[in-house]
């Protein structure tokens, strides 16, 4: 396992949002970036990414860049896989 899989820790970046959103708890970020409360659930147990468009629509809410909230979770990438949306090759 490479380094950045071990520092990987989307929980620290919600915790982060809530703060800085001055939010109570989970629920109130979810309706904070429109999602549905089990999205914010299934990100900080490990069983959903946080993908794309939830980067985007943090970065709008929170004006914090999409670089800063990559850091934030861990995520030190600096090269990204195209994914195959249609299921061709």
């Amino acid at each position: 396992m490479t380094d950045s899989v071990l520092e990987y820790n989307p929980n620290h970046m919600l915790d982060i949002l809530i703060g800085k959103l001055q939010l109570k708890n989970d629920a109130a970020l979810a309706r904070a970036l429109d999602v549905a409360p089990p999205v914010i659930s299934k990100i900080r147990h490990h069983r959903l990414p946080v993908g794309a468009s939830l980067l985007i629509r943090m970065h709008e809410v929170t004006g914090l860049s999409i670089r800063d909230l990559r850091d934030l979770m861990g995520d030190r990438r600096t090269k990204f896989r195209q994914m195959d949306v249609g299921g061709e090759s």
